[in-house]
């Protein structure tokens, strides 16, 4: 299973979405996007659903001086959550990556006050919360944005889904106790990387990310 974009992706996750909603499973649902790729994909579900679509801000800490290599991400102001088994590999420490944490941390601040644009972030005590992307490799990405939800004690959602188009096995393994629900339409044992299963992978900007967050406020 290929996709042509984004958009085509994120109506096929709807349509599955739209099916466990009519059968009751996804009451009063709030749609949160992992920017940016995943925005264009949840503006499809939020669509579908009926449903208020919102970001939540996820920044990937990569190695020191191998920065596209990820060893955690880290969501809002949660702590951040370190793959143990590649620090282990690298000879790193969490304290090593101090510094990659302030930063990323002060870029994550930075895009939520970009896109919230003065907006609170979105109250998701008693609500089916449905936090969508446009893939899922590692997993590591996800699974700092769900811890982030989870240690929301006093807001905690009723009910807490991931959603994407494709993922890795071992990624969706992985996630799978992170949720109470993991949805996918595709996942190949030959999977390399998310952009793989799309024919036009571009960036969004932010400006397209803030033209599909105000098409879909509440």
């Amino acid at each position: 299973m290929r996709f042509r974009d984004r958009r085509q992706a994120g109506r096929e996750l709807a349509a599955r979405l739209r099916e466990r909603q009519d059968a009751g499973a996804l009451p009063d649902p709030l749609v949160l996007a992992l920017p940016r790729g995943g925005v264009a994909v949840a503006a499809e579900v939020a669509e579908a659903l009926g449903a208020p679509l919102d970001v939540l801000v996820v920044r990937k800490i990569g190695a020191p001086r191998h920065e596209e290599y990820g060893v955690g991400a880290m969501a809002g102001d949660g702590v951040p959550v370190f793959d143990e088994e590649a620090l282990r590999a690298l000879g790193l420490t969490q304290a090593d990556l101090a510094p990659v944490v302030e930063r990323e941390r002060a870029e994550l601040l930075r895009r939520e006050r970009l896109y919230r644009q003065g907006r609170p972030a979105p109250d998701p005590r008693g609500r089916t919360v449905i936090v969508v992307d446009d893939g899922l490799a590692t997993g590591s990405t996800a699974r700092a944005a769900l811890r982030a939800l989870r240690a929301l004690r006093a807001r905690d959602p009723a009910r807490l889904v991931l959603a994407v188009p494709v993922a890795s096995p071992e990624g969706a393994a992985t996630l799978r106790p992170e949720t109470d629900d993991l949805i996918t339409l595709h996942e190949p044992a030959a999977f390399m990387a998310v952009g793989q299963w799309y024919d036009e992978f571009d960036q969004l900007t932010d400006e397209e990310v803030l033209g599909a967050l105000r098409e879909h406020q509440p």
